[in-house]
């Protein structure tokens, strides 16, 4: 009997793939850090059940016409905007994804993202390095304290959970923004509710967390830059696109905001010359907000588990289109 056709992306640890190694016929794209071309994709899509996928992996309506025995569609990430779902779900394609495991760990980095850029960090350690530092001030790279300060969170998921339970440990008021209200987190972690104008004008620390939605793309424009205190840090750490760059960019110079955060850009990687890099109370960060290596490794075992379980007609641990039936 021929094994289900298995196409990698991108080049992940071997250990990841042990689930599959006895189920599937496995190919795997060499390169870790470049990403596989639009025309080997397609290529390999031909042939392939099943696709492990990275965010940077455009899975669109084209690419399935041309997969006609593509059954599942796994990402190794909590996001899967690089995925045409209402395409998938059309052609019984499941689309999985990693949430859960890396919620710990992208909570961590964004709060240590919340206190570089409040405490100026990288500003500082590049101070030294530099052998700029002469003598003591009493203002020296002064930043903002986070203790007791306001934490607006925008996408109250399993992530931004996560990150309020972080705030509580420095006595954070918490606010929040989503499209529901969670009243387990209000009475867990003392978080309040708050529409997104009262949340961007009363924050200290703006924190976005919200997925990529046709709602939150473009978000933060420069009118709600403009409406931010003027000592407020604006932390992004979910996608790029839910901000207008060169709004934030104009916020930092025209000093409407005190600094940002930034884990996430709208075009990905992006290069040295890109202009939110020219500024000292900006930290810049290539996107590694799940990277631990413990937690990228739960993640890549998921992705082959969650292809097991699809190929073999079973429920995959984490599928984003529920409507896509399984036969047993």
């Amino acid at each position: 009997m021929t094994k289900p056709y298995v196409y990698v992306t991108r080049r992940v640890p071997e250990e990841a793939l042990t689930p599959l190694r006895d189920f599937a016929e496995i190919h795997m794209w060499p390169e870790e850090e470049v990403p596989v071309s639009r025309e080997e994709l397609i290529k390999q899509a031909k042939k392939a059940d099943a696709l492990y996928t990275m965010l940077s992996d455009k899975v669109d309506a084209e690419l399935m016409r041309e997969a006609p025995n593509l059954k599942v569609v796994a990402n190794l990430a909590v996001g899967y905007d690089n995925i045409d779902v209402n395409e998938a779900t059309k052609r019984n394609i499941a689309v999985c994804n990693t949430p859960d495991v890396l919620s710990d760990t992208t909570a961590d980095l964004t709060f240590a993202l919340l206190m570089a850029t409040g405490r100026r960090i990288v500003e500082s350690a590049e101070y030294i390095k530099k052998g700029y530092w002469k003598n003591w001030g009493p203002l020296l790279l002064a930043g903002t304290d986070i203790h007791h300060k306001t934490i607006g969170i925008v996408g109250m998921g399993r992530i931004g959970t996560a990150v309020a339970k972080r705030a509580t440990g420095f006595d954070m008021e918490i606010l929040y923004h989503n499209r529901s209200r969670k009243e387990d987190v209000e009475k867990q972690l003392g978080a309040t509710y708050a529409s997104f104008d009262q949340l961007i004008e009363m924050s200290d620390y703006i924190v976005c967390l919200a997925p990529l939605t046709e709602e939150t793309r473009d978000l933060f424009t420069e009118d709600v830059f403009k409406r931010m205190k003027s000592s407020a840090i604006f932390i992004n750490a979910s996608r790029g696109a839910v901000v207008d760059e060169e709004a934030l960019e104009k916020a930092i110079v025209e000093k409407e905001i005190a600094g940002a955060g930034l884990d996430v850009f709208r075009e990905e990687p992006i290069g040295e010359d890109h202009a939110l890099l020219k500024h000292d109370n900006v930290v810049a960060l290539p996107h590694i907000g799940s990277s631990s290596v413990e937690t990228r490794y739960e993640m890549a075992k998921l992705v082959s588990r969650n292809i097991v379980h699809v190929l073999q007609g079973k429920e995959p641990e984490a599928i984003v289109n529920q409507e896509v039936i399984y036969k047993e």
